[in-house]
């Protein structure tokens, strides 16, 4: 867990929250299981337990399809089958797909308190922008910022530098909360406190404890504790 004066220093700065999308926001997990098996029924194989792939999801196309088909970028046939993947993928992005538990109450609860939160995945734009629609966020997120907006998505800074600009708060000041290893990588080398979101989509293999987040959250609520609270002004006495 985080240290107690790391946490005060955290509570002290943040003025904002952004959220990785897929395990961490939203559960998709189901919408992009069902996608993987309508592709293997056209290539006449059997349907995979949805929640066998559960652990997959933050990987993207990339690692379902690994799942599904045992096939890695740069193997055989990859590029096709992603493609149409993604295809069916966005045929049907929302069918399913539900803020997680404790989601809406929190994204509630920011907006009470004048804290802006925004979104920023690898997902590409053009399945992050009507998933958003769709779960009616489009209008209260502060930014969307999508795996193809900047020149490179995470690990890499960039993506979270621009959500910063976006809503005019530093980068330091913003909490980012994801739920995979490039998250928080990502988050360090922008500068920014990172949460690890322990209700993700985290493998029996994957401890986010040693990602180098500053605290693993196991609720959407523990976010509330990293904020700075407005200040009580005192009643003027008649």
């Amino acid at each position: 867990m985080i240290p107690t004066e790391r946490r005060g220093f955290i509570a002290a700065t943040i003025r904002a929250v952004l959220f990785d999308l897929d395990g961490t926001l939203a559960d998709t997990a189901a919408d992009l299981a069902c996608a993987l098996n309508r592709l293997r029924g056209e290539y006449r194989r059997a349907p995979l337990p949805p929640e066998s792939m559960r652990r997959h999801t933050s990987s993207g196309a990339r690692g379902l399809l690994k799942a599904g088909f045992d096939l890695d970028p740069g193997d055989q046939g990859y590029i096709p089958l992603r493609d149409r993947f993604l295809e069916l993928y966005e045929q049907a992005l929302c069918v399913h797909t539900r803020l997680f538990t404790g989601m809406p109450e929190l994204l509630d609860d920011l907006e009470q308190r004048g804290v802006p939160w925004g979104i920023v995945t690898n997902k590409a734009q053009r399945f992050t922008d009507p998933l958003i629609r769709e779960l009616r966020l489009h209008a209260r997120a502060a930014c969307v910022v999508s795996g193809d907006t900047t020149a490179k998505p995470k690990p890499a800074p960039d993506p979270l530098l621009h959500a910063a600009e976006l809503i005019g708060i530093a980068p330091s000041a913003c909490l980012y909360v994801g739920d995979d290893l490039r998250d928080v990588q990502g988050a360090r080398a922008a500068g920014m406190p990172v949460a690890a979101a322990g209700w993700g989509y985290l493998g029996d293999e994957t401890d986010p404890e040693t990602w180098g987040a500053d605290v693993v959250i196991a609720h959407p609520a523990e976010v509330l504790g990293f904020l700075e609270y407005p200040r009580q002004h005192p009643t003027p006495s008649k």
